[in-house]
C-alpha cells in the first residue's frame, strides 16, 4: 500500500523523494480535475445545441483595490506564509503527517507577516494596472463552461463537508472517540454525502447564475462517474478502510491470469495502520487469511464502465433529464451491490436493516427510474425557448 505518493514513487521507481501528499488526497483531487474536464466539454456541447446560453453581465472596471480586498488577501497571505515557512524549516514533520501539520496551530509568525505583505501587494498591483481615471461599467459575456471552475470549487468545498458529515453520522462511535481526527483526516469520506451536499450546492450556484438546472445536471453526469472511478483508485492504493468483508475463498480458475489482489487482498502497510485479520477479529468476523474483497478496485472498474456507457450515448439522448436519471439509476445499482461485500454499520429503522449507502442507493435507483419516466413524458418542458442575451 502507498499511504503517500512518496511511498508509491519509492516502490515503482526506486527514488526516495519525500513529498507531503497523501495518495488518497491526490487521487481525490485528480478525480475532481477529471470530472471538471468532462463537465466542461458537455457544457460547451449544451451551449452549442442551444440548451444553455451565455449572458451579459455588468462589470465595473478601473477601480483601485478596496480596503476589504487588501485585508482579505492579506489574511490569506498570512495563513499561507505562516504554514509555508514553517513547512520549509520543518519539512520532515510536514511529510510525516501532513494533516496534523496543516490543521495544527504551529507555524512561523514572520512567514505569516511576509505573506500578508506579499499577497496585499500583489492585489494592489493587479488592480493598479487596470485602474482608470474614472471607473466605468462594461458588459461582459459569460459562457456556461466558464463557470465550471467555480462550480468545481463549490463542489469540492461543499462535497468534502457533506462527505465528512455523512461519514461521521454513520460512525458516531469513531467520531466520539476522536472528533478532531475524524474531521481533519483525508480518509473517512462518504461519497453520497459529498454527492448530495456538493451536488445541491452546484445546482444552487448554477441557477443563481441563470443556468437551467436540469441541463447542468445532465452535463455533469458522465464526469461524476469518471471522477468517482479515479477517486476510488486512491482508496485502493492507500488502503483507506473502504475494503470489503473477509474473503478466504480461493481465486476462481477463470481469474487465474489476473493478480491475486484483484480477488482478495490484505492491504499491507495501509494508511490506517490496520492489520486486517486483527480488525476482522475485533468486529467478530472470522478470517483465516486476513484477506478482504478489494471493493475500491471493483468500484473503479464499475464506475469507469458506467462512465464509458454514459459518454458513448450522451449525444443520442435528447430528452433533458434522462441522462442524469440514468446516472442516478446506474450509480444506485453499482453501490447497492458493492455494499453486499463491504463493511459498513447497519441502520435499524422500521424493521429494515441496511447500511446508509444501501438506503441512499435504493433511493437513487428509484429516483432515476421515476426521473426517466417523468422527463420522457414531459420532454418539451425543459427545452429552452429563450434566446441568448
Amino acid at each position: 500500500m502507498y499511504p503517500t505518493l512518496s511511498d508509491m514513487i519509492r516502490d515503482l521507481l526506486g527514488l526516495d523523494i519525500p513529498l507531503p501528499f497523501p495518495t488518497f488526497g491526490f487521487f481525490v483531487a485528480l478525480g475532481f480535475i477529471v470530472a471538471a474536464y468532462f463537465f466542461t466539454e458537455e457544457m460547451k456541447r449544451k451551449e452549442a445545441n442551444k440548451l444553455l446560453f451565455s449572458r451579459l453581465v455588468d462589470v465595473k472596471i478601473g477601480e483601485k483595490a478596496t480596503t476589504w480586498e487588501l485585508i482579505s488577501n492579506g489574511l490569506l497571505g498570512f495563513v499561507v506564509g505562516f504554514k509555508f515557512v514553517e513547512g520549509v524549516f520543518h519539512y520532515s514533520a510536514l511529510v510525516e503527517n501532513p494533516q496534523t501539520f496543516l490543521f495544527s496551530g504551529r507555524g512561523n509568525f514572520i512567514g505569516g507577516l511576509l505573506g500578508v505583505a506579499l499577497f496585499a501587494w500583489m492585489k494592489f498591483r493587479e488592480k493598479d494596472k487596470e485602474k482608470l481615471a474614472t471607473p466605468k461599467m462594461v458588459k461582459q459575456r459569460i459562457h456556461p463552461h466558464e463557470l465550471v471552475g467555480n462550480m468545481t470549487m463549490v463542489a469540492a468545498i461543499a462535497g468534502i463537508l457533506g462527505s465528512k458529515i455523512f461519514h461521521n453520522l454513520e460512525n458516531l462511535s469513531e467520531f466520539a472517540a476522536d472528533p478532531i481526527g475524524a474531521l481533519v483526516s483525508f480518509s473517512g469520506l462518504s461519497i453520497y454525502g459529498g454527492l448530495i451536499v456538493g451536488g445541491g450546492a452546484v445546482i444552487y450556484y448554477a441557477v443563481k447564475n441563470g443556468l437551467t438546472w436540469i441541463h447542468v445536471a445532465d452535463a455533469c453526469a458522465p464526469g461524476l462517474m469518471a471522477g468517482y472511478g479515479v477517486g476510488r483508485i486512491g482508496c485502493q492504493l492507500s488502503g483507506d478502510g473502504d475494503w470489503g468483508m473477509p474473503n478466504d475463498a480461493p481465486k476462481p480458475e477463470w481469474m487465474s491470469f489476473l493478480p491475486d489482489w484483484m480477488w482478495a487482498f490484505d492491504y499491507p502497510t495501509n494508511v490506517l495502520g490496520i492489520n486486517l485479520q486483527e480488525d476482522f477479529h475485533k468486529m467478530g468476523l472470522e478470517s483465516i487469511t486476513g484477506n478482504a474483497w478489494p471493493t475500491p478496485f471493483y468500484e473503479t472498474v464499475m464506475a469507469l464502465t458506467i462512465f464509458a456507457i454514459l459518454w458513448a450515448i450522451r449525444k443520442r439522448i435528447t430528452v433533458p433529464g434522462v441522462m442524469f436519471s440514468l446516472y442516478l439509476a446506474f450509480n444506485g445499482i453499482e453501490r447497492f451491490f458493492i455494499e453486499k461485500i463491504r463493511i459498513n454499520p447497519d441502520y435499524h429503522f422500521l424493521g429494515i436493516e441496511a447500511t446508509q449507502a444501501e438506503i441512499i442507493s435504493v433511493a437513487m435507483f428509484i429516483f432515476g427510474i421515476l426521473g426517466m419516466f417523468f422527463f420522457t413524458k414531459n420532454k418539451n418542458r425543459f427545452i429552452p425557448k429563450a434566446t441568448e442575451a
